[in-house]
């Protein structure tokens, strides 16, 4: 048996086995215990018996193969136009336009203009490494006053690294905004890959979060219907009859930030599946903190790295760029990842499980690797160019107890200088983030060097935490702050109280989805029921003639408060109300 894309004989590939990537065979000699007792073969980067990673220059294209995974990108613009693997002619949605299969972009505002969106077209390639071991490509765009109004006035330096026996490709990028470039709101920045619709239709995006996908078509009249915003579609006539009467959103699909780590696409038959994943070990550089939404993996199908949003906040996330303002961030890098199930008789699961599994392995390997070694940027700190911080945190609440409390699900994190809780909006620099231990320790790692505050919330303790002094991160440097104490603000002993201060909703009352407009793999997942699509019309339903009224003595608030203030017939709740004049004492 050969392998599907090096063309290297498989016996002698059981001997270099390793885990930085991975194919899936069923012969009884290739079985290795991984993944659930399945059979993975792992070649290492830098392994000498795997084929060198070579270069082609075209005038129009550039190719760039490691005889695994062979990669086709626009010359100059660094828009992907293929990926061959395990013998497929291209993973890329073959039926769109070359410069819309994978691409990164931007959605900003300014300069007169109120909202513009476009893929980030580079205008020059230079070739950075070109060795047997790796290749690393960059991307160029420079921005000038010619162009004003036009792309984003940022200079672009978009990067993609191939190396030597890897099942994958890496891309990061660098944005920049010099003293010369002009003012502007930037809204949205990401990377976008679209598989094909013919290759990839079952999706996962956590362990409880997989399922097959409809097709794109499913979406549009007569198959599918139209709901309150364009994203969600009702599926009527869908070319599968499993869909009927399901609704499809990709908004129900978002995940926090410090969720999304591997997400991505398998095909409809396991026993022959390849599996399409992006991997980003680190959420170091996304926007506004481990808490923030954002989308992954959707309907299309589409594979997302999401940077930087104001979705499900708005304005208040838009990043403000003044004119002659200096600026640099390193967006990235994500790894694309794939692998392979070549037998029915390897398949255990009956629904491509073990690609998941292997998934979720590579980002245990790729994760032990970062931050990376191998980049050729020096915007990206290596790890001796970054340094770490230790410590303690403990709460003191003296209305519960007189001792100091453990932060049992607690979270540390440093991010901008600010205050309390501004690191929920901070989008310019980088974030790092931790839960701590059971008895309140944190450690966090590879930080970028730079000026930090340190913040962070404890779970049914209501407020947020700031150490007072500003942390200086040095390189080569772990900074030890000792016990701190989070103290939460309080004017009184509590009477009552609504909910729980655990960053959530999920305690209140939510309804059950109109059976009309539900998504099944919501059905029977309490944690994500809010999910469903239109629940907001259950308000209405539960109070038509008026907003909620919440007595406090009488009131349970996990059947008694509606979890989101939304619209009553088109208009905007004015607040529920609470009658707390029934308390007794109060």
């Amino acid at each position: 048996m050969e392998h599907p894309a090096a063309g290297i004989p498989l016996c002698l590939l059981l001997l270099l086995m390793t885990s930085t990537s991975s194919c899936f065979f069923s012969e009884a000699s290739a079985r290795i215990n991984h993944g659930g007792g399945r059979q993975v073969l792992a070649p290492a980067a830098g392994q000498n018996s795997f084929p060198p990673v070579k270069l082609q220059i075209m005038d129009q294209y550039v190719v760039v193969g490691n005889g695994i995974v062979e990669v086709n990108l626009t010359n100059p613009g660094g828009s992907m136009t293929g990926i061959q693997y395990n013998g497929i002619d291209n993973l890329l949605e073959v039926v769109k336009s070359e410069t819309d299969r994978g691409y990164w972009d931007v959605v900003w505002k300014g300069d007169g203009i109120i909202k513009k969106k476009g893929a980030l077209d580079s205008k020059n390639l230079t070739v950075i490494t070109e060795e047997e071991e790796q290749v690393e490509l960059s991307f160029t765009r420079k921005w000038s006053s010619e162009l004003q109004g036009k792309p984003v006035p940022l200079d672009i330096d978009k990067r993609f690294v191939m190396r030597r026996g890897s099942s994958g490709f890496y891309t990061y990028a660098i944005y920049e905004h010099s003293q010369q470039h002009p003012a502007f709101q930037l809204a949205n920045t990401r990377l976008v890959l679209k598989p094909r619709k013919d290759k990839f239709h079952y999706m996962a995006i956590s362990d409880k979060k997989q399922r097959p996908m409809p097709l794109p078509e499913d979406r549009v009249p007569p198959r599918g219907q139209p709901l309150a915003y364009p994203e969600a579609v009702l599926l009527v006539d869908p070319i599968e009859p499993q869909f009927k009467g399901e609704v499809d959103d990709k908004y129900e699909y978002s995940m926090e930030s410090r969720d999304i780590k591997v997400h991505g696409w398998m095909g409809k038959d396991p026993s022959s599946s390849v599996g399409f994943w992006q991997i980003t070990p680190s959420s170091e550089f996304r926007s506004a903190g481990p808490l923030k939404q954002f989308l992954s993996s959707h309907d299309g199908p589409t594979c997302l790295a999401v940077f930087h949003s104001t979705h499900y906040t708005g304005a208040d996330l838009m990043v403000p760029f003044e004119a002659g303002e200096a600026w640099k961030k390193v967006y990235g890098p994500v790894f694309v990842y794939f692998n392979s199930l070549e037998s029915e008789a390897s398949s255990s699961s009956g629904t491509g499980m073990s690609l998941w599994d292997d998934a979720k392995n590579q980002l245990m390997v790729q994760a032990k690797q970062w931050p990376y070694r191998f980049l050729g940027s020096r915007d990206y700190p290596l790890p001796d160019q970054r340094g770490g911080i230790t410590g303690r945190l403990s709460v003191h609440d003296p209305e519960i107890s007189t001792r100091n409390l453990p932060p049992t699900g607690g979270w540390v994190g440093l991010a901008a200088p600010g205050d309390p809780g501004s690191w929920q909006l901070e989008s310019k620099g980088y974030q790092f983030w931790t839960e701590v231990e059971e008895d309140g320790s944190f450690s966090i790692s590879n930080v970028i060097a730079g000026q930090y505050n340190l913040y962070g919330w404890v779970p049914g303790f209501i407020g947020d935490y700031k150490y007072d002094a500003v942390i200086n991160i040095t390189p080569g440097r772990s900074i030890e702050v000792g016990d701190l104490v989070f103290e939460p603000p309080r004017n009184a002993s509590t009477l009552w109280e609504i909910g729980v201060p655990d960053r959530t909703a999920g305690e209140f009352f939510i309804p059950d989805a109109n059976p009309n407009y539900i998504n099944k793999l919501y059905i029977h997942q309490e944690n994500h029921r809010y999910r469903q699509y239109g629940l907001w019309e259950r308000y209405a339903e539960l109070y038509p003639e008026a907003d909620l009224v919440y007595n406090v003595r009488t009131d349970d608030y996990r059947k008694d408060w509606f979890f989101a203030q939304v619209t009553r017939f088109g208009i905007l709740a004015r607040g529920f109300k609470v009658n707390y004049a029934v308390f007794a004492g109060f």
